[in-house]
């Protein structure tokens, strides 16, 4: 069984991701999270918001809806704009995604090109549909918004958003006010996002329904150094430039000031969000050498950007974006203004006028989680089970508390320990089997430390932690037990 098939199957048996509405026969691109997978995800995303949002005083959170009107997107320039390539089955009427379809059945590059150019490449290489073998029908572009009809009469068109960027834009002006913030600063946005995706593929992946944690940092583009990169530049990654992607070249490493000085990065304010993005995700638990910043062809760089440096990582399919980041320059205030008529401009000190630009590193939440459950995922022979070796910034359950033997005393005083320590850590209490089946059943949910209360504890108050890791185990005082796995999480530390 493959890797990822063992990861499936663990995922859905302990709780962690299920297929959307199962029981219906699902729902291709959605999926839930269970009890652990809900866990793992809001540690991911809280340790997020501290790495990147409280870090920082001068990003801002904010929460806007899903639903907007249809102007919003008009002039971000997704209802021209948010296209994919799909060409149909003229036989079965299967849809496919031309780009995707091409690129898998001829390993060529594709993204970027006309639909005139991706169905010239179809005749030529006799590409045929996947299911039935017929022909496909000419390419053609097909919107990815889910639109809405809103009201009791359906009067109004809205959607629902496809990223949570606009949602930051529209609100530039109120927050600008409320706050008098000062250039530069930051807008963050964590939540959902929705696209129909043509097909949804390689499970988390291609979604839906997703969620993206975002910022939009506001920069005065006169102002060409940021203060807080000089702390960073020496950071190293691995960096696939246009001209090495052209000559068919693998990434290079250097550190992200070489980068900038090389224009492979367009801006120190990016600089410093590859830099950070580097050290959180090796943090993660992500190896570095699976890690890597892909400068994005100009035939596949978005419309707004002025340049794209996206994190990539080394999935069991292939690389894959994790991480956009973009710099966007005034292309969304300049287009808000145009079409709203509000005025979103930005007041200098000396009393001139400015659209500020914006650098925005988006990250997609399910992509590093799969990240994670990929490279934390350890297939071990040796102990006769696979687990998880998280990261205890991210460990969804950080304790669990066994007593030995379902005796009533140690199940007494197995409970009075853990309810101490539910307080303060996510914690579980576990009776069920033999200790073996109870450490196997921790370690597959990747809780780091196991506390064991046994004969000893009822004499001299000490317990057993159990490292999820080493399957080590010492001996400490319950009195002691608190400082000791703060010292051992070290979760506030990052």
């Amino acid at each position: 069984m493959k890797k990822i098939d063992k990861i499936l199957q663990i995922s859905k048996k302990r709780g962690l991701i299920f297929p959307g509405s199962e029981i219906y026969g699902g729902l291709s691109g959605i999926y839930d999270f269970g009890p652990i997978g809900f866990l793992l995800k809001k540690k991911i995303i809280d340790y997020w918001r501290e790495y990147f949002v409280k870090s920082d005083e001068n990003i801002f959170e904010i929460e806007s809806s899903l639903i907007m009107p249809e102007k919003v997107f008009e002039a971000s320039g997704h209802l021209k704009g948010f296209i994919d390539p799909i060409t149909k089955c003229k036989k079965c009427k299967s849809v496919f995604r031309a780009d995707n379809l091409i690129e898998e059945e001829t390993k060529l590059f594709v993204e970027g090109l006309s639909v005139e150019e991706l169905t010239r490449i179809i005749r030529e290489k006799n590409i045929r549909c996947l299911k039935c073998g017929g022909e496909l029908e000419d390419v053609k572009v097909f919107n990815l918004m889910f639109s809405l009809n809103i009201g009791a009469l359906g009067d109004t068109k809205g959607y629902l958003r496809p990223e949570t960027a606009q949602g930051i834009f529209v609100n530039f002006k109120n927050i600008l006010v409320s706050l008098r913030a000062k250039l530069p600063f930051g807008i963050a946005q964590i939540g959902k996002s929705f696209r129909n995706e043509i097909s949804p593929r390689q499970w988390l992946i291609r979604m839906r329904e997703f969620t993206q944690a975002e910022i939009e940092f506001f920069i005065n583009p006169d102002e060409k150094t940021y203060d807080k990169f000089k702390e960073y530049e020496n950071v190293r990654i691995r960096i696939l430039s246009r001209e090495a992607q052209k000559a068919g070249k693998s990434e290079e490493e250097m550190t992200v000031r070489e980068a900038l000085d090389k224009e492979i990065i367009p801006s120190e304010h990016m600089a410093y969000f590859i830099a950070k993005e580097q050290l959180f995700y090796e943090s993660l638990g992500i190896p570095k050498e699976a890690i890597r910043f892909r400068h994005m062809l100009p035939e596949e760089t978005p419309h707004y950007s002025k340049g794209n440096v996206d994190m990539e990582i080394l999935f069991d399919f292939g690389w894959k974006e994790v991480v956009g980041n973009a710099y966007r320059g005034d292309y969304d205030l300049s287009k808000h203004m145009e079409f709203s008529k509000a005025d979103l401009s930005y007041v200098l000190d000396n009393g001139k006028k400015i659209i500020p630009h914006v650098v925005e590193p988006s990250f997609g939440i399910e992509r590093t989680i799969y990240a994670v459950l990929l490279y934390s995922f350890v297939e071990d022979k040796e102990r006769g089970w696979d687990w998880f070796r998280f990261s205890a910034k991210i460990a969804p359950i950080s304790i669990a508390v066994f007593p030995l033997l379902n005796k009533k005393e140690m199940i007494e005083k197995s409970l009075e320990i853990f309810k101490i320590l539910r307080k303060r850590f996510d914690a579980i209490f576990d009776k069920s089997g033999s200790i073996g089946k109870r450490y196997a059943r921790a370690d597959e949910i990747g809780i780091p430390y196991a506390i064991t209360i046994d004969h000893k504890t009822l004499e001299d108050n000490t317990v057993t932690i159990r490292d999820r890791d080493t399957t080590e185990q010492e001996r400490v005082k319950i009195e002691d037990l608190i400082k000791k796995l703060d010292n051992l999480l070290n979760i506030s530390n990052y």
